[in-house]
């Protein structure tokens, strides 16, 4: 083959939440879920997304989560769990869509417009020897646990203000 690659090669554009399907998908270790919410995709953005002051209140067992550096659409953060174990993660955060990555876990966030309100995606993904014991225990509870998190979601939504985003 030589030259470029022919422009009729078929192509395929993904919103956030099929990205983050495919990673899902792609990692050895997965629990994703996704949810609808009645609200507009820049208003349930806005709170999922907040990771210092959010996040530790959607995401049971995490104490909290601090960004150590940034640089664009690239950070770096450092997690604590409530038991103390402290995770540094490598962060890719842009509109409708959050991936992080630390030694023991990956996870990521999407959101994407969806009728008069959006959807919601949260996946994570143990990467350490021995994840699919530990993939074995969490899928038992996974549904119950994501749906808290959509929960705890919908509860920082609501509690919110929102005057100057309209969709």
């Amino acid at each position: 083959m030589t030259g470029v690659v022919d422009e009729d090669w078929p192509t395929a554009d993904l919103d956030t939440l099929r990205q983050l399907q495919v990673i899902a998908g792609a990692a050895k270790y997965p629990s994703y879920a996704e949810r609808h919410f009645d609200v507009p995709v820049r208003q349930l953005w806005s709170v999922a997304s907040d990771l210092e002051r959010e996040l530790p209140h959607i995401v049971s067992g995490l104490r909290s989560f601090t960004i150590l550096e940034s640089g664009g659409d690239r950070h770096s953060g450092r997690a604590v769990s409530v038991i103390g174990h402290r995770e540094r993660f490598e962060v890719v955060l842009r509109p409708g869509w959050c991936l992080m990555q630390g030694r023991v876990l990956t996870s990521g966030m999407a959101a994407v417009p969806e009728g008069e309100g959006s959807r919601f995606a949260f996946y994570s993904s143990a990467r350490f020897p021995g994840g699919q014991v530990v993939d074995r225990v969490r899928r038992l509870r996974a549904e119950h646990r994501f749906g808290k998190l959509f929960d705890r979601l919908q509860q920082r939504v609501a509690a919110r203000s929102f005057p100057d985003i309209a969709e």
